[in-house]
């Protein structure tokens, strides 16, 4: 499957778990939800739990192929409040939720959130 097409699912996934594992944090205004999931899902944030996860070598083989993958996807654009190489870093993580969700590893995949809400 096109990585980007990960990425557009994992992105989903991404997100609603953030949105959830902050409501259980007992955040109920909408507003101070909004602010405090920027600390998660902006690419800058996701960029940087994908390198803390490499360093760690916590992520498979396999997953790392995903990964890179995505990573090197051609784009023709980004955001325009990130760099490139910070964008598809964003997509690289975002795109290996996506694969884990498509193929009902739902254990990784919180496995994973789990890492980056103890951040």
């Amino acid at each position: 499957m096109n990585s980007l097409t990960l990425a557009y699912l994992g992105d989903s996934v991404y997100e609603l778990y953030i949105r959830k594992f902050l409501i259980d944090q007992k955040i109920i205004k909408v507003n101070e939800l909004q602010k405090a999931a920027v600390n998660f899902v902006s690419a800058k944030k996701q960029a940087k739990f994908l390198k803390e996860m490499i360093a760690d070598k916590f992520l498979s083989e396999q997953e790392l192929l995903i990964v890179k993958r995505a990573r090197n996807h051609k784009t023709v654009s980004h955001p325009k409040n990130t760099d490139i190489v910070t964008y598809k870093l964003a997509t690289g993580l975002e795109a290996l939720i996506g694969y884990l969700e498509l193929n009902k590893n739902y254990n990784r995949i919180e496995q994973i959130m789990e890492y980056i809400t103890k951040r």
